[in-house]
């Protein structure tokens, strides 16, 4: 059942909860966070409204810089913006910025160690009918590797506005993921958030299974645990929105408890999210693990909910996964 202490939506097996995109969110945090500290900046690659970075620009337009269609350069200007004392967050499409722009990260941000905070919008197939190239899948690998890098992954808009304001004063970089289409805003201004800390949102008394997710997508982890629970099969859902530092305690907790394991994430299987819960298992609680996300594939054009479905990260898919690492206990 929902834990009453994650202060969930009241609506969040309805109709009736409201479809946000996270990059929302983000836009929302980022304008807060520059009326707290005037040394935040915002730099952006020609996507101001589509990374929802224009809020700002309109509240503080000289704390604003636009570095056009030259996602390299984004990262280098954020670098050395932060070098001299300022709190830059640089915006993009993630296919292109930390697509792109990788090699620049990793030189002038991750190994000097500078709080760039680096926002990757549009990630994920449900960026939907723009296809493959603008499709990033490959994002969260690339961040998660980079020594000093903190990478995370909220499940909705409400949580992606929290995470915008976890990341701002760190003093290290941080990467923050985002999609584009609207979806379900089933946490709360209440629900707790804190970096490398996960959270339990559902929980069952003898639980068979526990699904670790981050991302839009962990709402069909909940749905796809409520279903399994009609048919007297126990579930534990961790929302693991942290992927770096990743809240190792509670994985191994919820692994020993379930026996299993199911990851849930928008993002190859490769290098992912999935990847980093089983590099902690396989070293302190070996169990049978199935991985829900995008298998070798490159992504294509198609609506959202399609593309979802198409590869196997809609509910009925997470349910047989379910089923199936069950069978393996």
């Amino acid at each position: 059942m929902l834990r009453d202490d994650q202060k969930l939506h009241a609506d969040i097996f309805t109709d009736a909860l409201e479809q946000v995109p996270t990059r929302n969110g983000f836009g929302i945090g980022l304008k807060e966070v520059g009326e707290q500290d005037e040394r935040v900046v915002a730099l952006c690659a020609d996507l101001a409204e589509s990374t929802r970075m224009h809020w700002f620009k309109e509240a503080f337009p000289k704390r604003y810089v636009e570095l056009g269609v030259a996602e390299q350069n984004l990262a280098a200007v954020g670098s050395g913006m932060a070098n001299y004392g300022k709190i830059p967050f640089i915006s993009s499409y993630a296919t292109f910025s930390p697509g792109r722009n990788n090699e620049q990260i990793r030189t002038t941000i991750s190994i000097n160690n500078v709080p760039v905070k680096i926002i990757g919008s549009h990630a994920g197939v449900s960026v939907g009918p723009d296809g493959a190239t603008h499709q990033a899948l490959e994002d969260i690998a690339l961040m998660r590797v980079q020594p000093n890098m903190t990478v995370v992954v909220p499940a909705d808009s409400e949580e992606a506005r929290k995470a915008t304001h976890a990341i701002a004063f760190t003093g290290k970089p941080a990467y923050l993921r985002l999609g584009r289409s609207g979806t379900p805003q089933f946490t709360t201004t209440e629900s707790p958030f804190e970096l490398g800390k996960a959270n339990i949102l559902w929980e069952s008394d003898n639980p068979q299974v526990a699904f670790i997710g981050c991302g839009a997508v962990l709402y069909n982890a909940l749905t796809a645990a409520k279903a399994l629970a009609e048919e007297g099969i126990g579930s534990i859902v961790l929302n693991n929105h942290t992927v770096k530092p990743m809240d190792e305690t509670s994985i191994i907790d919820v692994a020993k408890r379930a026996g299993a394991v199911v990851t849930v994430e928008e993002h190859q299987v490769s290098g992912g999210m999935g990847s980093a819960v089983a590099e902690v298992l396989s070293q302190n609680c070996p169990v049978p693990q199935e991985f829900i996300g995008v298998h070798d594939q490159f992504g294509q054009s198609g609506e959202p909910d399609e593309l979802i479905k198409h590869y196997g990260m809609d509910t009925a898919s997470i349910q047989a996964a379910a089923k199936k690492v069950i069978s393996r206990k």
